[in-house]
This record gives C-alpha cells, sequence and structure tokens, in this order.
C-alpha cells in the first residue's frame, strides 16, 4: 500500500514540539461535526496551553448501534481546523486503510488505542502501513494489565524505522467496583518509563477518571511522577457529547486545571543525589496508593460473601479455607523475597480486617 512521506519541513516542525515540556494534547473525544470541531479547536487554541489538536475520528465502540464516529469525513474537518487554528493534528487509526487516509489528508500525529495495542495482528498491520513515513506515534496502554503487549507494540512500531514514539497511559480494565474508569495501576507505567526512558511518557486522566471530578487529583499526580504531559478530552458542550460525556470538560474548564498544577522539575543535578531518593519515595507512593485500592477491592469482595453467607445462614470463619490462602501466599512470597514472618503478619492483618468487614454484614 503507497504511503504519503512526511515533509522535512512538517518533520522539523513537529519534532521541536515535541521536545516542549510539558507536553498538552487536547481535544474532543469524538469529531461529531465540523461546527463541533472547529468550535472546541479554537477555545483550545485561545488558551495558549495546548500544543496538538486530538479528534477520534474512527471509534471502536463495545456494543452496536453506539455513535462510531464520523468516519472519513472528520479528516477534511481536521484540515480546516489545522489551517484555521495553526495546532497539529492527530487522529486514532485501527487498520492500515485508515492508516493512509491520514498521511493523506495531512495529519501530523498518530496514537494507537488501548483496544489496538491489545492486538498483535492489528499493530504489525498499522506498523506495515507506516513504513517510511516517519510521523510520531504515541502508543497507548493496552486494555488489559499485560505490559509485554505494551512492549510488543513499541518494539513493531520501532521496526519501522520511526523514531519519535510516545506512550499514553490511560489506565487498564479491571473487574469489580473502583472509583476509576480504568485503574492507573501506575506500577506498570513507570516499570514501561524504566525500560523506554528515552521515551516520551503522556498521561490520560480522562480515560483513568471517567468522569471529571476526579481529574484534578489525578493530573497533580501524573505530574508529580514525572509524566511529559497530559492528553485531555474537551469539547465544547460536554453534556451533549456523543460519547465519554460524563469525562470530557470545556476548553476553559482545561485551561483553569492545568494554571493549578505544580509542574516538576526534572533536574536532578541541581538537588543531587536527594532528587534521587525523592523520586524512589515517589515510587513507594505510587505503589502504596494501588495497594489500597487492591485492599479496598478485595474488602468488597468480602463484603459480597458475608452477605452470602448472611443469607444461608454459614458461620464467618472458614478455617480450612483460611489455611489454604495462608499456605499459597507463604510458598509465592518466599520466591518473590518476602519473609514468612511478613507474610503471616501481614495475611493475619488482612484476614482480620475481611472478617470484620463480614461480621458488621451478619450483624446488621
Amino acid at each position: 500500500m503507497p504511503v504519503r512521506k512526511t515533509t522535512a519541513a512538517v518533520t522539523v516542525k513537529i519534532q521541536q514540539l515535541l521536545k516542549k515540556r510539558p507536553f498538552i494534547i487536547a481535544g474532543p473525544c469524538s469529531a461529531e461535526s465540523e461546527n463541533q470541531l472547529l468550535s472546541t479547536a479554537l477555545k483550545l487554541a485561545a488558551t495558549g496551553k495546548v500544543d496538538v489538536l486530538r479528534a477520534g475520528v474512527w471509534k471502536p465502540r463495545t456494543k452496536p448501534g453506539m455513535f462510531e464516529g464520523a468516519g472519513s469525513k472528520a479528516l477534511k474537518w481536521l484540515q480546516k481546523v489545522k489551517s484555521i487554528t495553526g495546532l497539529p493534528v492527530m487522529a486514532e487509526p485501527a487498520n492500515a486503510k485508515q492508516v493512509e487516509e491520514c498521511l493523506s489528508s495531512g495529519i501530523d500525529m498518530l496514537w494507537l488505542g488501548a483496544r489496538t495495542t491489545v492486538n498483535p495482528f492489528s499493530v504489525q498491520e498499522i506498523a506495515d502501513a507506516l513504513q517510511g513515513t516517519g510521523i510520531p506515534v504515541f502508543i497507548k496502554n493496552p486494555l488489559n494489565p499485560d505490559i509485554e503487549l505494551w512492549c510488543g507494540a513499541v518494539e513493531r512500531i520501532a521496526k519501522t524505522g520511526i523514531k519519535d514514539i510516545g506512550l499514553i497511559h490511560r489506565g487498564f480494565s479491571a473487574y469489580g467496583d473502583s472509583e476509576y474508569r480504568n485503574p492507573p495501576m501506575w506500577h506498570l507505567a513507570i516499570e514501561m518509563r524504566r525500560r523506554y526512558p528515552g521515551l516520551m511518557m503522556i498521561n490520560d486522566p480522562s480515560h483513568i477518571c471517567g468522569n471529571r471530578s476526579l481529574l484534578p487529583s489525578v493530573m497533580q499526580q501524573a505530574t508529580d511522577y514525572g509524566f511529559d504531559g497530559l492528553m485531555i478530552e474537551c469539547h465544547i458542550n460536554p453534556s451533549k457529547a456523543l460519547t465519554d460525556a460524563e469525562q470530557q470538560i470545556t476548553p476553559k474548564t482545561l485551561a483553569g486545571l492545568l494554571g493549578t498544577i505544580k509542574w516538576r522539575s526534572k533536574n536532578t543535578n541541581a538537588a543531587g543525589n536527594m532528587n534521587v531518593l525523592d523520586s524512589l519515595r515517589r515510587n513507594i507512593d505510587i505503589l502504596d496508593e494501588e495497594l489500597l485500592q487492591i485492599i479496598s477491592q478485595r474488602m468488597k469482595i468480602a463484603d459480597r460473601i458475608g452477605q452470602w453467607k448472611k443469607e444461608n445462614n454459614i458461620s464467618i470463619l472458614q478455617t480450612k479455607r483460611w489455611q489454604q490462602s495462608l499456605e499459597r501466599s507463604v510458598k509465592r512470597a518466599e520466591k518473590l523475597g518476602l519473609s514468612r514472618e511478613f507474610i503471616f503478619r501481614y495475611w493475619e492483618a488482612l484476614h482480620l480486617e475481611s472478617i470484620n468487614h463480614q461480621k458488621k454484614i451478619l450483624d446488621s
């Protein structure tokens, strides 16, 4: 399949932009109409805080009948937005044909969505279509918490010769209740940064949160953890958005939020070893937050077990089950370098908290 080669002028301009920190990508979840897209883009450009405009042209939806994007005609809207606002534009192709359409329409950057990253066949098809283009590509983490799939997507795109590859952390799907739409699992993003220290790492708080209320805290967390920028979904009228209305914000709200963020310096030379210690401590904070989220989810399941026991008149303490869980955890923990003594203390505390949860339900 023939592809358009990016011109030297475009490459220089975009490469200079990619060095900017923080790097801010914003725009609607979906390009719904020319007026909606242009109105949003003009407001975003007016903030002076946005570097690239993003918009979903093709939307992979979970169920049939949902709005799946305006399709190829939206690429012309992006062309118009680019010429009027001067903002580079970004789209998400899911196959080779869509890649070719993006390249032919002068799209400046691409991103691979989580539903694409999870499928190596799709990633390879896109990689084959990108051979010789040099266009910057950002890769979202896969839907499920499988870091090897994320790595595989990076390696497939890198083999095309593309030098400007970025990572987008948008959280991971998880079973059960959570305050997040896609729990961040920050430790996986940290591991990707360790494996690919030279790649830009962008955080997508919109898909992590799933709602507007959590955005400020997650945006600040991302900057505290050293992310290079943010990708945020904005809409001229979020409540009327055809996709992900709950998580989108207006350009004015975005400008306000960006103004409240405290951006962290990455200059480790000035502060010496103390900055190294602070970085390690921040990593511990990230993991502690993940542990609390997981323990909270575990207790919610314990509550459901307690309700079942109440309805079936079953006693709380099941000694055989407790002993099996403990022995299994001790064996696993020793292989991970954790002491038996620690696991006994930890498991005992966890078990006691679970019993307390179930007792409250039986006593209610």
